[in-house]
């Protein structure tokens, strides 16, 4: 039924869906660039719900009271204490180790305001956890949601992140100013 809806509407709003993870993988680190709106997580949320692949993310514990919690554990939601020392990274590889099938989103901006640098920990999570980085975007220029590339992680974050923030030189937020 969600899955209709959804369908229903990316029909409505323009929306077309470009490029997929592989069925055959099962685990990976799904960075979610530009991110620099709230509307990122409903239309996130619709492509992979019509694409019927089960996806996990990190959101801060307040977004999980009532009623919203309800959606967002249905939706892949685990809650994070944002006021406690956390270590996210090794939590994430964690939940790779623990589960055969894991697609956690990480928006590497860490922020939906303008950011300089990106967080590393996702590079990091995907290279401890051996697994590859699905390049996902939305375009809200183009009205595409999708995958762009997987990228298999060298180990090396230096020369790897301009070879991953090149795919997204045309994609274009919500709010570009932001990204």
């Amino acid at each position: 039924m969600v899955k209709y809806l959804c369908e229903l509407y990316f029909k409505l709003n323009g929306w077309q869906i470009k490029g997929l993870i592989p069925v055959e993988v099962k685990q990976a680190v799904i960075i979610a660039v530009p991110h620099t709106s709230n509307y990122d997580f409903p239309i996130t949320i619709g492509f992979f719900s019509i694409m019927q692949r089960q996806i996990r993310y990190l959101a801060k514990k307040e977004l999980f009271g009532f009623p919203l919690g309800a959606i967002m554990r249905s939706t892949g939601g685990i809650a994070v204490d944002r006021s406690k020392k956390n270590n996210l990274v090794d939590y994430m590889i964690s939940l790779f180790k623990d589960h055969e099938n894991m697609l956690l989103i990480i928006p590497p901006e860490g922020t939906r305001s303008k950011v300089e640098e990106w967080k590393s920990g996702f590079y990091h999570v995907a290279v401890a956890a051996n697994v590859p980085i699905a390049l996902g975007y939305l375009d809200f220029s183009t009205k595409e949601a999708g995958v762009l590339a997987m990228f298999y992680p060298t180990g090396n974050y230096a020369e790897d992140l301009p070879k991953i923030k090149a795919y997204y030189k045309d994609i274009k937020g919500k709010h570009p100013d932001k990204f």
